[in-house]
């Protein structure tokens, strides 16, 4: 009797064809200004993840400017994104031989039909390939367990309908030791651990390093803080083009006054390299404050 067929493997995404490529692709109307429609499959609750965003004016630079990597930028988030048009405006700062500098603005429309500046960044870009070999770091790979011995969201209580779109796109597995928020025993500990990478299989690249260093669950869930903890600054260092593989990401805060907290984060990938790096700051909606 013939051995039956085994069912046939989903493809691979790949870089430049995957739903991340397609959901952060801009269309130039003129030299420095780009049209997006902002993909709903990248919101928490209704608001358009920043790492997603960051991404997306992200790439608009890349256009804009003669150097294709980012090298660092950083990002102020003014007012909350909401899936649907937006625009984007770059201007090139200065150009060079090795690195060229350029700031860009993501704007939406308000009820009136009046542009809203959401985001401003600033950043410096470069061609990671070009860069020497020579690395010398005290930096060591956060101890996370196997894949298999960690957790992604598929494998809690089934989500409200719409409140987290994001967490089907991303395949992420966090360490259980940074868990206790989910079960409703927070660790005091501002840290959160995970396995990442994108659902489809579209291996990393420096772009989708941007929305890597923004998609965990907040550190806040584990000092025993819920609800959303809105970005207000975010910077990011690429440091190097990630081999393939999942990535991991580590993610500590040591300090909330005031009612906001720093975010730290470091991305490594399959080879044992720090492939990136990123602090934000972010308001914590603590009980009884004001906004």
């Amino acid at each position: 009797m013939p051995e039956a067929a085994s069912a046939p493997t989903a493809p691979r995404a790949t870089i430049g064809d995957s739903e991340f490529d397609r959901d952060t692709a801009l269309t130039r109307r003129e030299p420095g200004v780009y049209d997006i429609d902002l993909s709903a499959g990248w919101t928490i609750i209704s608001a358009v993840n920043g790492g997603y965003l960051l991404a997306v004016l992200g790439r608009a630079l890349a256009d804009a400017l003669p150097h294709g990597d980012p090298f660092t930028i950083s990002a102020h988030y003014l007012t909350a994104s909401q899936p649907g048009p937006a625009v984007v405006r770059t201007d090139v700062v200065r150009t060079g031989r090795t690195l060229s500098t350029g700031q860009a603005s993501l704007f939406q429309y308000d009820e009136q039909g009046r542009e809203v500046e959401r985001i401003r960044v600033l950043a410096s870009y470069g061609d990671l390939d070009s860069l020497p070999d020579d690395v010398r770091t005290t930096a060591k790979p956060p101890a996370i367990p196997p894949m298999d011995h960690c957790f992604g969201p598929e494998d809690g209580p089934a989500p409200v309908d719409g409140s987290s779109a994001i967490a089907d796109r991303l395949m992420l597995k966090l360490d259980p030791s940074t868990l206790g928020w989910a079960l409703g025993q927070p660790s005091g500990k501002g840290e959160m651990r995970a396995w990442f990478g994108l659902a489809d299989g579209r291996e990393a690249d420096p772009f989708s390093l941007l929305l890597a260093v923004d998609a965990l669950p907040p550190t806040a869930f584990e000092i025993g803080i819920s609800g959303w903890v809105p970005t207000v600054e975010l910077t990011v260092h690429i440091r190097c083009r990630p081999a393939p593989g999942p990535l991991r990401v580590s993610i500590t805060t040591r300090n909330l006054a005031g009612g906001f907290l720093e975010e730290d984060a470091e991305v490594w990938d399959s080879a044992d390299r720090l492939v990136a790096q990123s602090r934000q700051l972010a308001r914590a909606r603590l009980g009884g404050a004001g906004s």
